[in-house]
């Protein structure tokens, strides 16, 4: 395929025509965690073309592109993939900015899976008890006394919008310091885990589970003694990987692989995406009980193994998958 109905012109000086084009709008964050140079190597011998848009620059003026990737939250941005979506539907858009969206509420992004009702099914998968207090900090101790959730309590920001703060999570040992917080934020029920999350990729219908070390777990006799509301850090990065660690076989056994399937596929269908990430935690004490605590929408690839080989051919699969449905019409 053709740039700009041009020709590409090698490294060699050789001139080679592009084979499938993505065209990327992404931070310079991600920009500089997602496309490695290893990544962007293994993907040209696959004759896959990474261009950068140009937001200065109409969209439908740019390309022509086989693929968009973007992660981008403005309400600009989200207008104007949508419009690119409905004028140009022989372009995968990857993903639709509607399907995102579910996925900037800590409200609705659980809901779908308690939807689900995965039970019985090499296990159960649910979501930890919550509520959502959108004003007034000084009525949630009362709040949270009516619902009856149980202390200790994950506190988190209602909406994901991409920054930093939106990510920052605390753990509040007693009622009364509850009011401390800043609405609009979600309550979740504590869930002891034994320090470990596991942190389900999901790219197409690939699936790479990985070990992230997470939260100790809190005993009652701490829940008595301890009051306030601490920060905790961030669990997700590279350096807070568990799968080298020397962890209880009960704690480090990954979740059963139908079950992250049957999870993985109804999730596909129901939030509309294909590049997106599940935190999931283990009850301690069980084997079987599972819990997802959040969703993210393409999230830091970089960080999970062979992601160059499972991302290119996800690629691929995507251009093969729609010429196949152009010659079965």
């Amino acid at each position: 395929m053709r740039l700009n109905g041009e020709i590409y012109d090698g490294e060699d000086g050789e001139e080679e025509e592009q084979k499938l084009v993505v065209g990327y709008a992404l931070t310079l964050k991600k920009k500089k965690s997602f496309l490695q140079p290893k990544f962007e190597r293994l993907a040209r011998n696959k004759g896959i073309f990474f261009v950068a848009i140009d937001l200065n620059r109409p969209l439908s003026d740019q390309g022509p592109f086989d693929i968009i990737l973007h992660k981008l939250s403005s309400k600009e941005w989200c207008e104007i993939i949508e419009d690119y979506r409905q004028t140009h539907p022989e372009v995968t858009v990857l993903d639709p900015p509607d399907a995102i969206q579910h996925l900037h509420n800590r409200q609705s992004m659980l809901q779908d899976v308690v939807d689900l009702n995965l039970s019985d099914f090499h296990g159960k998968v649910g979501v930890p008890r919550q509520m959502v207090i959108t004003k007034d900090p000084l009525s949630i101790p009362d709040e949270v006394t009516k619902a009856g959730l149980k202390l200790p309590l994950v506190a988190k920001p209602l909406v994901v919008d991409g920054s930093s703060k939106s990510h920052e999570l605390f753990l509040a040992y007693d009622q009364f310091s509850l009011s401390e917080l800043e609405p609009p934020v979600v309550l979740q029920e504590f869930v002891n885990h034994g320090g470990v999350l596991f942190k389900i990729y999901i790219v197409g219908d690939a699936i790479k589970v990985v070990r992230r070390f997470s939260l100790p777990n809190v005993s009652k006799r701490e829940l008595a003694k301890v009051a306030g509301i601490f920060p905790f850090p961030r669990v997700s990065s590279a350096a807070a990987s568990a799968d080298d660690a020397d962890l209880d076989p009960d704690i480090a056994e990954l979740p059963p692989r139908p079950l992250l399937e049957r999870l993985a596929k109804e999730l596909r269908q129901r939030l509309g995406l294909r590049l997106f990430n599940i935190d999931m935690i283990r009850e301690h004490g069980t084997t079987d009980i599972f819990y997802v605590i959040d969703i993210n929408y393409f999230p830091g690839y970089g960080k999970m193994p062979d992601y160059e080989e499972i991302f290119t051919d996800f690629l691929v699969s995507c251009m093969q998958s729609k010429y196949k449905k152009r010659l079965a019409n």
